[in-house]
């Protein structure tokens, strides 16, 4: 790349940081090529991109957009890097990671930040399990329903019983 090339991509990268819900790092080295594509799509499916960056070019940006330093520390960049962002839920691009990860064993997360909050390596593949944020509400929901389905059944139940009673006690008066 040319270096006005490399300033306009960081400029376009930081504006992609500042607006992104969700940025994870990932090491992506041993990922096919088929493999990648693979995973750009299924990414793309629940609004997040996989772009491959340069380490250098990434720390530019990110230190543009005021991203957490954690993030953009030394040790975090190296290697092969790919930046994984989300424009809309930030917790559905993870999920498809960590489904993907699992199938293939690559890429490794790194460290990520989510909704504003640093996450490490440990707290990436935690959230990664995660339902989907529908499944999550259609949950609370059944959670927050089921004392009143509970109440319904048991009234139920006793005004069966009732009408059973006044049943018997006006078949035996005849």
């Amino acid at each position: 790349m040319k270096k006005t090339e490399k300033v306009l991509f960081v400029d376009n990268l930081t504006k992609e940081l500042q607006d992104a819900k969700s940025v994870v790092l990932v090491n992506y080295s041993g990922l096919t090529v088929v493999a990648q594509q693979d995973l750009k799509k299924r990414l793309k499916d629940v609004g997040g991109r996989m772009l491959v960056v340069k380490n250098t070019l990434l720390k530019r940006a990110g230190e543009a957009a005021k991203i957490d330093k954690k993030i953009l520390a030394d040790n975090i960049l190296t290697g092969q890097t790919a930046l994984i962002l989300a424009e809309g839920e930030p917790i559905a691009p993870l999920s498809v990671l960590g489904k993907f990860a699992k199938e293939f064993d690559t890429p490794k997360f790194k460290v990520g930040v989510i909704d504003g909050m640093f996450q490490d390596e440990a707290s990436l593949a935690k959230l990664s399990t995660l339902p989907s944020r529908d499944n999550l509400l259609g949950q609370l929901l059944e959670v927050l329903i089921a004392p009143q389905y509970r109440l319904v059944g048991t009234l139920n139940t006793n005004m069966q019983k009732l009408v059973y009673i006044l049943q018997a006690k006006a078949g035996g008066e005849k």
